[in-house]
C-alpha cells in the first residue's frame, strides 16, 4: 500500500461530501436536483483525477469493498480505506453544519439538515423497499463503472469522466 492512500481517501471523500452534500444543503433550492447531481459528479470526477494515482480515490466504502472482491485491495487496506472515508465524511459534514448554522436565525436541524432516505425524506416519496432496491442497483452501477474503467485493459485516461458521470446520473435518477 502506498503511504498516501489513506490521506487521499480522506480528502476524496471530504471533497465529495463537501461539494455534493454542500450543494444540496446550502444551494439546493437554487440549483435544483440537476445542479446537486452535477456537484456530486464533478466533485468525484475532480478527485478521481487528482487522487486516483494515490489510492484509486474510491471515496465510498462500497467501491473499496468492490476493489477487495476484485483482488485490487487487501482486507487490511480495506479497513484503513473505510476509516479514512468515514473520517473525511464526518469532517466535511461538521464543516457544512458549521457553515449552515453561521447566520442569524439558522436552524438547519428543524429545516431537515441533510435529511434523506425514504418516505417523507425522499424527494420522490419512495417507500423503504423502493429506496433500498434503488440504492443497491445504483451502488452496483457505480462500483461496476469504477472497476471496469480502471481495469488496465480499459482506456484509463477517461475513467474519471465515466465515474463522475455515472455518479451524476445516479444522483439525478434517485432524486426523480
Amino acid at each position: 500500500m502506498r503511504r498516501a492512500a489513506y490521506p487521499a481517501e480522506f480528502l476524496g471523500t471530504f471533497v465529495l461530501v463537501l461539494g455534493g452534500c454542500g450543494s444540496a444543503i446550502l444551494a439546493g433550492d437554487r440549483i435544483g436536483f440537476l445542479g446537486v447531481a452535477f456537484a456530486f459528479g464533478l466533485s468525484l470526477l475532480a478527485m478521481a483525477y487528482a487522487l486516483g494515482h494515490l489510492s484509486g480515490c474510491h471515496a465510498n466504502p462500497a467501491v473499496s469493498l468492490g476493489a477487495v472482491l476484485a483482488g485490487r485491495l487487501t482486507w487490511r487496506e480495506f479497513g484503513g480505506y473505510v476509516g479514512a472515508q468515514v473520517l473525511g465524511a464526518v469532517v466535511a459534514s461538521w464543516l457544512l453544519y458549521f457553515v449552515a448554522t453561521s447566520h442569524a436565525g439558522a436552524d438547519p436541524v428543524a429545516a431537515g439538515f441533510a435529511a434523506n432516505g425514504y418516505g417523507p425524506h425522499s424527494p420522490g416519496g419512495f417507500d423503504a423497499g423502493g429506496a433500498f432496491v434503488l440504492e443497491v442497483v445504483l451502488t452496483f452501477v457505480l462500483v461496476f463503472t469504477v472497476l471496469a474503467t480502471t481495469n488496465p485493459q480499459a482506456p484509463v485516461a477517461l475513467a474519471g469522466i465515466a465515474i463522475g458521470l455515472v455518479l451524476r446520473s445516479s444522483t439525478w435518477s434517485a432524486s426523480r
